[in-house]
């Protein structure tokens, strides 16, 4: 049995008893699931690496790999097609369009069997040597494992700021706790999943409502590599729509903070008024209209409600989406004899 076989310490590779305790113990499954949006780059490192994993600990799990297309315009899918008649363990979910990598996890999430899922993107950066790590702690009993960066390789000063100062945001202002520099890379245990399936918000920031689950949760530290080939698919602008739709969807306080600004903006000139009224009443000094001052009001209070405005406006937009009700995914085809069993045995 090799030493990376993960299971209860007291069955831990000591005596033949043991031993034959452990052979007889039926395994648990594992399903890794990545959502893929073009990434014919790298793909083919990705199958291999998460194969070694899988054969390394073959006799203590059994493994599946979903991998779901986001709508990819390359080789993509064809890739994931190919390598599912290959190898059984790993089957592909094509979605209709792009509909977004929170969108893709969440069909992941849906569909995938398995005691536990472990989610991970096919670019590399989050290394599936990790993995074994991870379900040792699940085997501790831990439900929800999440797996934070220790170091980022590959990416500029200005993301790795943006990104500390976003998650101390996030855990100050909203109910959930989300580790700072944690990402997608987690394992939740069965009842986690079943627990975040029953969250249907549209408008999705899966690492945050994973951390308003509760649940036990252990961290695993490691080292985020530079992507293995291709190109990063979250440019700025997809990166501050995922930061808004944390924001406005786990917190109250873009609105709340609207009474604090209210009275920040108020008190200066609620000052310079009664600063009048006591030349005016005690050193009879005459009130003499300024247009400066008029002016400056008339400024930070029109900004103000136009930034009012707009907040007001992400809420009730994500409030028209949620009453539409529309799916947040949908699936073109299948690939692969596990997913489509497991797809038809749902009711």
């Amino acid at each position: 049995m090799p030493s990376s076989c993960w299971l209860p310490r007291k069955t831990w590779f000591l005596k033949k008893v043991d031993l034959i305790m452990v052979t007889m113990t039926p395994r648990k499954s594992v399903c890794i699931i990545a959502p893929v949006y073009n990434e014919e780059a790298v793909l083919p490192h990705f199958f291999a690496r998460v194969s070694r994993v899988m054969d390394d600990l073959a006799d203590c799990y059994h493994f599946k790999v979903i991998c779901v297309d986001d709508g990819s315009r390359d080789k993509s899918w064809r890739l994931i097609r190919e390598n599912s008649q290959q190898d059984a363990r790993f089957s592909g979910i094509r979605l209709s369009r792009n509909f977004g990598h929170q969108a893709a996890l969440t069909c992941a999430y849906d569909i995938a069997p398995g005691d536990a899922l472990v989610s991970i993107d096919a670019d590399l950066q989050d290394p599936p040597e990790v993995i074994p790590e991870m379900l040792r702690r699940w085997e501790e009993g831990n439900q929800v494992v999440l797996a934070v960066r220790r170091k980022r390789e590959g990416e500029t000063g200005f993301k790795l700021w943006t990104a500390a100062v976003y998650y101390r945001l996030i855990s100050k202002m909203s109910e959930t706790d989300a580790p700072e520099a944690s990402g997608d890379f987690r394992l939740l245990d069965r009842a986690a999943v079943d627990a975040l399936k029953k969250l249907t918000e549209t408008h999705r920031y899966i690492r945050g409502l994973v951390g308003w689950l509760g649940f036990q949760r252990s961290v695993v530290e490691y080292d985020r590599a530079a992507r293995e080939a291709g190109y990063t698919k979250y440019p700025l602008v997809k990166m501050v729509r995922l930061a808004m739709d944390g924001l406005i969807s786990l917190s109250f306080w873009p609105l709340r903070a609207a009474y604090l600004t209210a009275f920040a903006l108020m008190l200066p000139f609620l000052l310079y008024l009664l600063y009048t009224f006591v030349k005016y009443l005690f050193f009879d000094i005459a009130l003499v209209p300024g247009w400066t001052s008029i002016i400056l009001a008339v400024i930070l209070f029109g900004a103000f409600n136009l930034l009012m405005l707009g907040i007001m406006g992400e809420y009730i937009g994500r409030i028209y989406s949620e009453v539409k009700n529309r799916p947040i995914y949908l699936v073109r085809e299948y690939c692969g004899a596990d997913v489509l069993n497991t797809k038809k045995s749902q009711p």
